[in-house]
Protein backbone atom coordinates (compact mmCIF):
# COMPACT_ATOMS: atom_id res chain seq x y z
CA UNK A 1 0.00 0.00 0.00
CA UNK A 2 2.66 2.54 0.98
CA UNK A 3 4.67 1.57 -2.13
CA UNK A 4 1.63 2.24 -4.34
CA UNK A 5 0.92 5.61 -2.71
CA UNK A 6 4.59 6.63 -2.88
CA UNK A 7 4.77 5.62 -6.55
CA UNK A 8 1.71 7.74 -7.33
CA UNK A 9 2.99 10.72 -5.35
CA UNK A 10 6.24 10.49 -7.29
CA UNK A 11 4.31 10.30 -10.55
CA UNK A 12 2.45 13.50 -9.72
CA UNK A 13 5.68 15.42 -9.18
CA UNK A 14 7.34 13.80 -12.21
CA UNK A 15 4.38 14.78 -14.39
CA UNK A 16 4.69 18.36 -13.13
CA UNK A 17 8.41 18.40 -13.97
CA UNK A 18 7.59 17.22 -17.50
CA UNK A 19 4.71 19.71 -17.75
CA UNK A 20 6.89 22.69 -16.89
CA UNK A 21 9.50 21.68 -19.47
CA UNK A 22 7.08 20.70 -22.24
CA UNK A 23 7.85 21.95 -25.72
CA UNK A 24 4.33 21.46 -27.11
CA UNK A 25 1.03 22.78 -25.85
CA UNK A 26 -0.58 19.34 -26.22
CA UNK A 27 2.01 17.65 -24.01
CA UNK A 28 1.74 20.53 -21.54
CA UNK A 29 -2.05 20.04 -21.18
CA UNK A 30 -1.92 16.22 -21.09
CA UNK A 31 0.55 16.29 -18.21
CA UNK A 32 -1.42 18.99 -16.39
CA UNK A 33 -4.53 16.82 -16.57
CA UNK A 34 -2.60 13.93 -15.07
CA UNK A 35 -1.11 15.78 -12.10
CA UNK A 36 -4.40 17.58 -11.41
CA UNK A 37 -6.43 14.34 -11.34
CA UNK A 38 -3.98 11.98 -9.66
CA UNK A 39 -3.95 13.99 -6.40
CA UNK A 40 -7.67 13.44 -5.83
CA UNK A 41 -7.34 9.75 -6.65
CA UNK A 42 -4.39 9.34 -4.25
CA UNK A 43 -6.42 11.01 -1.50
CA UNK A 44 -9.49 8.90 -2.23
CA UNK A 45 -7.45 5.71 -2.14
CA UNK A 46 -5.52 6.57 1.02
CA UNK A 47 -8.64 7.77 2.85
CA UNK A 48 -10.58 4.63 1.87
CA UNK A 49 -7.81 2.21 2.80
CA UNK A 50 -8.85 0.48 6.05
CA UNK A 51 -5.48 0.60 7.80
CA UNK A 52 -3.05 3.34 8.71
CA UNK A 53 -0.53 4.15 5.97
CA UNK A 54 3.04 3.54 7.04
CA UNK A 55 6.15 5.34 5.79
CA UNK A 56 5.89 6.43 2.18
CA UNK A 57 9.01 6.39 0.03
CA UNK A 58 9.44 9.47 -2.11
CA UNK A 59 11.86 9.66 -5.03
CA UNK A 60 14.25 12.59 -4.75
CA UNK A 61 15.47 12.47 -8.36
CA UNK A 62 13.23 13.21 -11.29
CA UNK A 63 13.66 12.94 -15.05
CA UNK A 64 14.20 16.38 -16.56
CA UNK A 65 13.60 15.69 -20.28
CA UNK A 66 9.88 15.84 -21.22
CA UNK A 67 10.61 13.68 -24.26
CA UNK A 68 10.96 10.84 -21.74
CA UNK A 69 7.35 11.25 -20.53
CA UNK A 70 5.89 8.38 -22.61
CA UNK A 71 8.62 5.98 -21.44
CA UNK A 72 8.08 7.11 -17.84
CA UNK A 73 4.32 6.47 -17.93
CA UNK A 74 4.84 3.11 -19.65
CA UNK A 75 7.22 2.13 -16.85
CA UNK A 76 4.82 3.44 -14.20
CA UNK A 77 2.00 1.36 -15.64
CA UNK A 78 4.20 -1.73 -15.64
CA UNK A 79 5.31 -1.16 -12.03
CA UNK A 80 1.74 -0.57 -10.82
CA UNK A 81 0.52 -3.75 -12.52
CA UNK A 82 3.21 -5.78 -10.74
CA UNK A 83 2.03 -4.67 -7.29
CA UNK A 84 -0.26 -6.91 -5.26
CA UNK A 85 -3.03 -4.38 -4.78
CA UNK A 86 -6.12 -4.75 -2.64
CA UNK A 87 -8.99 -6.95 -3.79
CA UNK A 88 -11.54 -5.04 -1.71
CA UNK A 89 -14.22 -3.77 -4.15
CA UNK A 90 -14.24 -0.18 -2.90
CA UNK A 91 -10.45 0.04 -3.38
CA UNK A 92 -10.43 -1.85 -6.69
CA UNK A 93 -12.71 0.84 -8.15
CA UNK A 94 -10.21 3.61 -7.26
CA UNK A 95 -7.27 1.48 -8.42
CA UNK A 96 -9.03 1.04 -11.78
CA UNK A 97 -9.50 4.81 -12.09
CA UNK A 98 -5.80 5.34 -11.36
CA UNK A 99 -4.73 2.75 -13.93
CA UNK A 100 -7.14 4.24 -16.49
CA UNK A 101 -5.66 7.71 -15.91
CA UNK A 102 -2.13 6.36 -16.45
CA UNK A 103 -3.28 4.57 -19.64
CA UNK A 104 -5.03 7.69 -20.94
CA UNK A 105 -2.00 9.87 -20.25
CA UNK A 106 0.33 7.41 -21.96
CA UNK A 107 -1.94 7.06 -25.00
CA UNK A 108 -2.35 10.83 -25.39
CA UNK A 109 1.40 11.38 -25.09
CA UNK A 110 1.97 8.89 -27.92
CA UNK A 111 -0.30 10.78 -30.33
CA UNK A 112 1.44 12.83 -32.99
Amino acid sequence: MSTFIGMLMNSRTQAHYFHLRSVTYAQHKILQNYYDRIVDLIDAYAETYPRKIRAIKINKRFIQDPAQAPAYFKSLLSRVKKLKLSKEPHLVHIQDEIIALIHKTLNLLRLK
